[in-house]
């Protein structure tokens, strides 16, 4: 592909006709959908370097938290706090796509610190379980700062299926 044909090819979806739907009523479809899900795909890269890592998410407060051992995604972590993550279902149709890919900024939050034990208390996992591990569990906390919405449903209630959360 020539240069020109990328940058078509990337701006197909900004170049379509959009009926926008009402922003309350995509924020609350959208939170259903992240709070009806607990597994996401992670993406995170540095220069060359790029890994996407499933893994099971809790959302409260505005934001996505992962609890994890490690794992090459620091590798990314460690010099590009930029993220995405993907949740969706299992593609069956055109007619029935329901996916969400979310930008957003990582943090580490520092382990047994208020918000680390906050989250383990969310996710109702004993301190004392976590200070017995070898080493502490690493603790993401992704803020998001755009939502890119894919729901076909939204075709039934006039609008497109494709929506933006600017956060």
């Amino acid at each position: 592909m020539t240069h020109e044909e990328f940058e078509k090819a990337a701006q197909y979806w900004n170049n379509k006709e959009k009926t926008v739907m009402p922003q309350e009523q995509l924020r609350q479809a959208v939170d259903a959908y992240i709070k009806a899900n607990n597994t996401c795909a992670l993406a995170t890269g540095t220069g060359a370097y790029v890994r996407c890592t499933p893994i099971e998410y809790s959302f409260h407060d505005g934001k996505f938290w992962m609890f994890s051992e490690g794992g090459e995604k620091f590798i990314g972590l460690e010099k590009n706090d930029n993220v995405c993550l993907a949740i969706y279902d299992r593609y069956d149709s055109f007619g029935n796509l329901k996916s969400l890919q979310i930008m957003g900024k990582a943090e580490i939050i520092e382990p047994f610190s208020d918000a680390y034990k906050a989250h383990a208390e969310y996710k109702k996992i004993p301190l004392a379980a976590l200070e017995k591990l070898e080493s502490p569990m690493n603790l993401i906390c992704v803020t998001p700062v755009k939502i890119e919405v894919l729901f076909s449903e939204f075709k039934k209630e006039g609008y497109s299926i494709r929506q933006t959360i600017e956060l």
